[in-house]
């Protein structure tokens, strides 16, 4: 290999020291240490809990019968190999930039460019679908208290409108809150995320006075591989549970928190799922499940149990209210993220700039509330947004790495939380993200191409040239570096 092809491997998979991340933890540019552990617990809560569980039971439950009750726990089991590594990593590099900031620390620059790139698919793309989620939601609701919102200012553009107002509408509140400090708007999130799952219990507590044993037989009609292929549907109901990794500079106490708000995040919300299903359809045959939406479904099961209407409209308020604690949530880790490719360099400096009182970066955050406006408001996601799947497993696999390679490299690290059975859970990890990546649609591995075409653009246009390591004297690829750390 020539000299500048080595110079070229060098800089391309230069890793930033983990020490390097641990002190700017200690000083984190003047982000505010404010969040406490139910704080966290409750962006990752109400990162997850939106409209997956109000949508996904319609088109879940007839590809598995009353089997996917397993459904929800094999995907709950399939998200936990990786919340175990996402733990450990968050214990070990608490800072805002989750698994872009894990993967820089241990498999270099160019890895971790990728992992960046595809969780602003993630996180900015999907809330700007979620957004207009929330916006068919709330009008919805609307109808059913007699105001009728239709009209070209109401609706998205691939139905029929100009400009989709209300989800605009919904971006420019979480701005709002989001521009008062991460205390505050964790605090909003807390109470949101509280009365979404009183309103979920308030459904389960309805249907279970209907309950029917007799709708559980047959329990697999469609067999194992009916519980696997609804398993990989509703996998994406769980997806947010990292979200509390993107607050790692705004933690009161990150290595123990963090870990702790990860793991108990996913187990809170598995439960509450499992419930749920088991409400529905101990309360309805699952063959009535066939051919109707999520919300629509849950709604029929109350309307059929409390001939009044007041059940449908609280379950609908639920949906909206759910649905903004995720615009809120996954805004603020969007904007984390950006902040953390700022500091290094890979982003302009624009992204990490810090307001002296409220401790924010409040440009950043407006940057990124235009955006997915502008998104949400005039364009349909359609397949941009099917990718954000594609991207979650991607980022998650390589989580799954980041800690077998950290621990390779840097045994000697203080880890506030290690995983149980390594190597085998994050080996894990990577395979069963490995089996769901590989089974998606071709339409959404070109729209995947895609935005990594665009994003390598950017990356060399910008990112290689002004990367704060370009200038490091000692710059090593992840291989050369563990070898010169004394075992």
């Amino acid at each position: 290999m020539s000299q500048g092809s080595q110079g070229l491997k060098a800089r391309l998979f230069r890793v930033q020291p983990v020490d390097q991340a641990a002190d700017f933890a200690n000083n984190p540019d003047g982000l505010k240490r404010s969040i406490t552990f139910m704080g966290l617990l409750m962006l990752s809560v109400g990162s997850i809990v939106g409209t997956g569980i109000f949508v996904i039971l319609g088109e879940a439950v007839p590809i598995a019968g009353p089997a996917v009750v397993l459904s929800f726990v094999l995907a709950g089991i399939t998200c936990a190999f990786s919340a175990l590594s996402y733990a450990e990593l968050a214990s070990t590099i608490p800072v805002s930039g989750s698994s872009y900031s894990y993967t820089y620390a241990t498999m270099g620059e160019l890895v971790a460019w990728v992992c960046g790139w595809c969780l602003m698919l993630m996180y900015g793309v999907s809330v700007a679908a979620v957004a207009v989620g929330w916006s068919q939601y709330i009008t919805e609701f609307l109808h059913l208290i007699g105001i009728d919102l239709t009209g070209p200012l109401m609706n998205a553009p691939d139905s029929g409108g100009i400009i989709n107002l209300p989800a605009i509408i919904v971006v420019g509140l979480a701005l709002i809150l989001l521009t008062r400090g991460a205390s505050e708007s964790t605090k909003v999130n807390t109470i949101l995320v509280i009365v979404k799952i009183a309103i979920l219990l308030m459904f389960c507590v309805i249907a279970f006075t209907a309950f029917n044993a007799g709708n559980f037989e047959p329990f697999m009609p469609m067999g194992i591989a009916g519980v696997t292929g609804a398993a990989g549907l509703v996998f994406f109901s769980f997806i947010g549970f990292d979200t509390a990794a993107t607050a790692g500079a705004e933690a009161k106490n990150p290595k123990r928190d963090l870990p702790r708000a990860i793991i108990a995040a996913l187990i809170v919300v598995t439960l509450l799922y499992v419930l749920v299903v088991v409400a529905a359809i101990g309360a309805q045959p699952w063959q009535a499940f066939e051919g109707t939406g999520g919300e629509a479904a849950l709604s029929k099961i109350l309307a059929d149990i409390v001939p009044s209407a007041w059940p449908s409209i609280v379950l609908s308020v639920g949906a909206v209210i759910s649905i903004f604690s995720v615009v809120l949530a996954v805004m603020y880790g969007q904007t984390r993220i950006l902040f953390a490719m700022s500091k290094d360099g890979l982003l302009p400096s624009v992204f990490r700039k810090v307001t002296p009182k409220r401790q924010i970066p409040l440009m950043n955050t407006i940057i990124v509330a235009v955006i997915i406006m502008l998104l949400a408001g005039f364009f349909p996601l359609g397949p941009l947004a099917s990718a954000t799947s594609i991207g979650t497993l991607f980022v998650f696999g390589l989580v799954n790495v980041g800690v077998i390679v950290l621990r390779k490299k840097r045994p000697d690290l203080n880890r506030g939380f290690t995983v149980p059975g390594f190597p085998v859970v994050p080996a894990l990890g990577i395979l069963t993200c490995a089996i769901l990546f590989f089974r998606m649609d071709v339409e959404t591995w070109i729209v995947f191409a895609v935005w990594m075409v665009i994003g390598f653009a950017v990356y060399f246009a910008y990112g290689f040239r002004r990367s704060k390591l370009a200038d490091a004297p000692d710059t090593k690829t992840p291989t050369e570096a563990g070898k010169s750390i004394p075992k």
